[in-house]
């Protein structure tokens, strides 16, 4: 299965007010992370501190992808499952996950 061409293009159970704002707070706190780094390389800052920021956004990206494959395992594939398609949701989430453990 191409990675450009999944099942559906929403999920099955829409995401709650609730997930919605947790994903994006700490998309927000990311984005504020890349803003720190950026600042510390306009300072000119020592290169160990500016690759210990980088790999603390690496994680805090891993661990949003995380949350997002958690749920998407729970409703998406769980659906799929239900309605026969179980196959080919796994085959796209393994697609995925493959890319995103590069």
């Amino acid at each position: 299965m191409a990675v450009d061409k999944f099942l559906h293009d929403h999920p099955s159970t829409p995401r709650t007010k609730d997930e919605k704002q947790n994903v994006m707070n700490r998309l927000k706190r990311i984005e504020g992370q890349v803003r720190g780094i950026q600042k510390m390389v306009e300072e000119d800052r020592y290169c160990m501190d500016i690759l210990v920021q980088i790999s603390a956004i690496q994680s805090a990206l891993k661990n949003v992808g995380f949350s997002i494959t958690e749920r998407h395992m729970n409703h998406c594939v769980s659906d799929a499952i239900t309605k026969g398609e179980g196959k080919e949701a796994i085959e796209e989430l393994m697609s995925v996950m493959k890319q995103f453990s590069k």
